[in-house]
């Protein structure tokens, strides 16, 4: 059996690249499968002023598998989209599993999935991270259409990405299930709903000093964490000022803010740096429906406009993978304040570490948090809902078993299985 994974490569920042490096590696890990990832060299326009290299990768992630990766398309070349294709025919792949999170790709992934229809006769199947896109533009809807219809199935980790599959494709008749059973007529298309699963790239270290590095940070007996990106749909303001309510009430807690700003990750000194983020502003005014600019997004200013120095700890930068257990087995809690909510690998690390999440009631997370049992859900958009769900937190903590329980199927094994109808 061969498979083909197309997604960034472990040379990426952030989430998908992580879910593309543990999807290829489960796949691995059957032992009867030749597995490629076929990645990006650049994944969006150039002109997006933005550095996604992951420039402080310590070691090889894919060392001690036989897992290979072919780093050849470049978004700003369609030549590489053609390329792309025929690296994918030359392999021939019984599956090939197109990782999907922004309309923006649509282009170039249809071209590539056209050609390899051609040629192949391969399942291709979508992962939709993301249906609606968290920014939407006026060219979404086509975009999506151009690239979604090259699938035969797709895999949805949420209800609300199998509802906005159908309102793409009103006239497609679906089949939605959990086993991976697929549609045996023609004019069906199999959507497989599954969770996120727990990555296993991030682990606890159990020789971790875990009061010495609080100690060092200047953290409290209580911890709440915020991971990952820091983008305005995730909330972090929000985190900030219900927490601050918090702090104002009792002096034995800390949020943890560990993440990069999404959109400062170039010197803002250089010139082509300047002609990017004005150009990239220009043409956002013109197709995103939201005009509000996310470049200028600034949470971390909070800190010190509520007062919170010494309750808030900011490590504003990317972390190496190597690290991440630190923050996660320092902490207490997870806080996911989302304004869009997405299937969240944050969560699904927190599992790793037995750590509840606080999260709001929307999208994915009101599958998979339970009230009480694994976490704590709060309103959208209602600080008092969010303050009230981290006080319920200390004062109803969520036992550590509760968490180990939840995560238990929750495996990459399963997963693949599931996507190989096992």
């Amino acid at each position: 059996m061969k498979i083909v994974i197309f997604g960034p490569g472990p040379k990426f920042k952030g989430g998908i690249a992580n879910y593309t490096l543990s999807l290829a590696k489960g796949f691995a890990d059957r032992g009867d499968a030749e597995v490629n990832i076929v990645s990006w060299t650049h994944q969006y326009p150039s002109i997006i002023p933005r550095d996604y290299i992951y420039r402080s990768i310590k070691s090889d992630p894919l060392e001690g598998t036989k897992i290979k990766v072919t780093y050849i398309t470049n978004y700003n070349n369609p030549f590489s989209w053609y390329r792309t294709a025929d690296v994918i025919n030359e392999i021939a792949p019984d599956i090939l599993i197109v990782q999907w999170a922004l309309a923006v790709q649509g282009l170039p992934i249809n071209s590539i999935l056209k050609k390899v229809k051609a040629r192949t006769n391969c399942e291709i199947i979508f992962v939709l991270h993301v249906v609606k896109q968290k920014e939407e533009s006026f060219i979404d809807g086509s975009l999506l259409k151009l690239a979604l219809r090259n699938s035969d199935s797709y895999i949805a980790h949420a209800q609300k990405y199998f509802d906005e599959l159908k309102q793409i494709f009103p006239d497609q008749k679906f089949i939605i299930n959990t086993s991976g059973e697929r549609a045996t007529s023609k004019d069906e298309k199999t959507v497989i709903k599954l969770f996120h699963p727990v990555y296993d790239m991030f682990l606890p270290d159990p020789s971790f000093d875990r009061e010495k590095f609080k100690a060092e940070l200047g953290l409290k007996k209580n911890v709440f964490l915020f991971f990952g990106f820091i983008r305005r749909y995730k909330g972090l303001h929000n985190v900030i000022r219900a927490f601050s309510k918090l702090a104002g009430e009792r002096d034995d807690v800390s949020l943890l803010i560990v993440g990069e700003s999404f959109w400062n990750t170039l010197d803002a000194n250089k010139l082509v740096t300047r002609i990017k983020q004005g150009a990239f502003r220009a043409i956002k005014k013109v197709i995103l429906k939201q005009k509000e600019d996310e470049s200028e997004y600034r949470p971390l200013n909070l800190i010190d406009e509520l007062n919170l120095k010494g309750k808030v700890v900011a490590i504003n930068s990317y972390v190496p993978n190597e690290d991440v257990h630190k923050y996660f087995q320092s902490a207490d809690c997870n806080v996911l304040f989302y304004l869009v909510a997405t299937p969240s690998g944050v969560e699904s690390t927190a599992y790793n570490f037995s750590l509840p999440s606080i999260a709001t009631r929307i999208g994915h997370f009101s599958e998979s948090i339970q009230e009480g049992y694994n976490g704590y859900l709060a309103e959208p958009n209602d600080l008092d809902s969010m303050y009230l769900a981290m006080k319920k937190f200390l004062e109803h903590p969520i036992p550590a078993e509760n968490i180990r329980r939840t995560a238990e199927n929750l495996s990459w094994a399963n997963y693949v299985n599931a996507i190989l109808n096992k």
